[in-house]
C-alpha cells in the first residue's frame, strides 16, 4: 500500500550553519528537506523540486531572496516564507509585496519557523478543499467563484494569489459586517501566524489595488479604524 508523501520544505540560505540546523530539525519532524545557498540555485531547485513550502532568506549571492520571490511567484502559487535581518523592515515590506506568504527576522526560533511552515501547508490545504464547493459569492461586480476558485471584476478575471482569493473570500462571506483583523489573521493565515498585521495590511492594499477603482477611495473593501474591515457592495 503506497503512503502519501512528506511534504518537502525547500531552504534557500547561503550560511552553512543555519541550513544544516533546519535540516536536523525538519527531518525529525517528518518533511522531505531540500536547500540552495544562492538565489540562481534556489531558484531552479525550487522549478525541479515544486516544494511544498520556500524558506528565502533575502540576503543571498548571485540573486537576490527578493528577485527569486518575485520570478517564483509570477510561476508558482507555493507558499514563501521569508528570512530578514533584524530591523530590515523595508525587506520585509518588499517581500510581501512581491507575494511571500509570510517572514520571519533573524535571529529566528526554529520551532517557531517549523510552526510556520505547518501552519501555511494547513492554508494551502483548506484553500484546496474549498475550491471543491460549487459558490459563486457577489458584491457589486465582484463574483467570487469559489468552485473554480476564480475573481471576476466586471466579468474580466483578476489575477489574485492564493491568500488574496482567502481573504476576500473571508471579507465577502461577512458582507456588511465587521470583520476584526484577528478574525481574517486566524482564517487566512492560521492560528499559528505570529505578529500577522502587516501581512494583512499589505495584503489589503494588494486586493485594493486589483479591485477598486480608486485605492484612495475604497467603495468596497472599507477600513473600520482600530478595529479590522469590511465588504460592502
Amino acid at each position: 500500500m503506497e503512503t502519501e508523501a512528506s511534504p518537502t520544505v525547500l531552504v534557500v540560505e547561503d550560511e552553512t550553519a543555519i541550513t544544516d540546523a533546519l535540516k536536523y530539525a525538519f527531518e525529525l519532524e517528518g518533511f522531505g528537506f531540500e536547500s540552495a545557498s544562492t538565489g540562481r540555485a534556489g531558484l531552479e531547485a525550487a522549478r525541479r523540486l515544486h516544494p511544498s513550502v520556500v524558506v528565502l532568506d533575502v540576503m543571498l549571492p548571485v540573486m537576490s531572496g527578493l528577485d527569486v520571490c518575485r520570478q517564483l511567484r509570477s510561476e508558482s502559487d507555493v507558499p514563501i516564507i521569508m528570512l530578514t535581518a533584524r530591523g530590515a523592515e523595508a525587506d520585509k515590506v518588499a517581500g510581501l509585496e512581491l507575494g511571500a506568504d509570510d517572514y520571519l527576522t533573524k535571529p529566528f526560533s526554529i520551532r517557531e519557523l517549523v510552526a510556520r511552515v505547518r501552519a501555511q501547508l494547513r492554508r494551502s490545504a483548506r484553500a484546496g478543499s474549498l475550491a471543491n464547493t460549487a459558490e459563486v459569492l457577489r458584491g457589486g461586480e465582484i463574483e467570487l467563484d469559489v468552485d473554480s476558485h476564480e475573481v471576476r471584476l466586471g466579468g474580466l478575471l483578476v489575477d489574485l494569489r492564493p491568500k488574496e482569493f482567502d481573504l476576500l473570500e473571508s471579507l465577502m462571506r461577512r458582507r456588511g459586517r465587521l470583520a476584526t483583523r484577528e478574525t481574517l489573521i486566524d482564517e487566512v493565515w492560521g492560528p499559528d501566524h505570529f505578529g500577522a498585521t502587516k501581512t494583512l495590511d499589505v495584503h489589503i492594499k494588494r486586493l485594493r489595488q486589483k479591485l477598486e477603482p480608486d485605492t484612495r477611495q475604497p467603495r468596497h473593501i472599507l477600513t473600520v479604524r482600530g478595529l479590522g474591515y469590511k465588504f460592502v457592495d
